[in-house]
């Protein structure tokens, strides 16, 4: 597979995901394909294409959630000229494109019931009906599906057909997000930094630092690879010093001090509930030194600090609201006075 495809990882539930997917690749069977976004669910269906005999013949894809409810239909089915306003000519859908080879349905949690149940005659029995014609066309398609939602709930609360499912449901990958995927944090960011040096055109790479790096196995990852590839990707490009270490993550591209400030909302429900602290009371709970926390704490503080103003001192002094003087005890105290020299 080309360079935009490969799979980057060396943990056991990431493992696990993949080597499901080569073993049901050469199946004829439709696949779901479950996950958090960001963890790569495109990248398993073109894996399952790929490995698959039908690897030469062409792999469509379809995000469901893009196109309105009143036109999915005919974007999967296709339509005759005159089916409805705007058909002027008469085009085949998705599943005719994808004839012989896989159609993989992105978001498929998001189709109409009436798509669903025109789908579900489609897998059952390998034909499909244009919208305005009489007569069913035959095709042969491998059915791909991807989404972050529970179906099975979603079948039980009658958001999903029960009998659609059933028949998606020959394999089911479920891929772990990137929080549980221990180990593949550094191995993703070092590759994605390793790319991103290499298209600035640098000598060398020069890693992480340490404290930048523990960033980076601490942050929860909501939008898992997609995420981490664009933090690292932001991290390296900002970066002056291509010699030194990168010492500054901006995990949130939008934090900035002139960030506009929220409307307020017109009316907002009264709420007896308390208003949620900054941090979470059990964050303390086995804190059993306290000095020692806050040693920690204000390292960490002072670590992130000289990255941010690429270890010049009396910037980063005037951030934290020191003297100079003061910065530098602080840094001798922690042993970081080489690093700000």
């Amino acid at each position: 597979m080309d360079r935009e495809v490969q799979f980057i990882g060396q943990s056991g539930a990431f493992l696990d995901a993949v080597e499901r997917a080569s073993r049901a690749a050469p199946m004829r069977r439709p696949v779901l394909v479950i996950g958090e976004r960001g963890t790569g669910k495109e990248l398993i269906a073109e894996r399952l294409h790929r490995l698959s005999t039908r690897w030469q013949e062409p792999l469509i894809t379809l995000n469901c959630a893009a196109l309105p409810e009143t036109l999915i239909e005919a974007e999967l089915f296709g339509h005759e000229a005159g089916a409805f306003t705007g058909a002027t000519r008469a085009r085949a859908g998705r599943f005719e494109e994808a004839d012989k080879g896989t159609l993989f349905l992105d978001e498929l949690a998001t189709l109409s019931m009436s798509a669903q149940e025109r789908l579900l005659r489609a897998v059952e029995y390998g034909e499909i009906t244009r919208i305005g014609a009489s007569r069913p066309v035959r095709v042969d398609v491998r059915i791909v599906a991807a989404t972050n939602e529970d179906l099975p709930k979603a079948a039980e609360e009658g958001r999903f057909r029960a009998d659609l499912l059933d028949r998606l449901s020959f394999e089911v990958i479920t891929l772990p997000p990137l929080r549980v995927r221990e180990g593949d944090i550094a191995v993703l960011a070092d590759y994605f930094g390793r790319r991103m040096a290499a298209e600035l055109h640098w000598d060398s790479w020069p890693g992480f630092a340490p404290h930048a790096a523990r960033q980076l196995e601490d942050y929860a990852w909501p939008g898992n690879v997609r995420e981490l590839r664009n933090v690292i990707e932001r991290a390296v490009y900002r970066w002056d010093d291509s010699g030194a270490p990168i010492a500054h993550i901006q995990f949130d591209p939008f934090e900035s001090p002139w960030k506009p400030a929220s409307l307020p909302r017109i009316a907002e429900a009264p709420s007896s509930a308390p208003a949620a602290s900054p941090r979470a009371a059990q964050d303390f709970d086995f804190i059993d030194d306290l000095r020692g926390a806050v040693d920690a704490h204000e390292r960490a503080i002072l670590e992130h600090a000289l990255g941010r103003h690429r270890y010049n001192q009396r910037q980063t002094a005037k951030a934290l609201g020191l003297s100079y003087d003061q910065l530098r005890h602080c840094l001798k105290k922690h042993g970081l006075l080489e690093k700000g020299d």
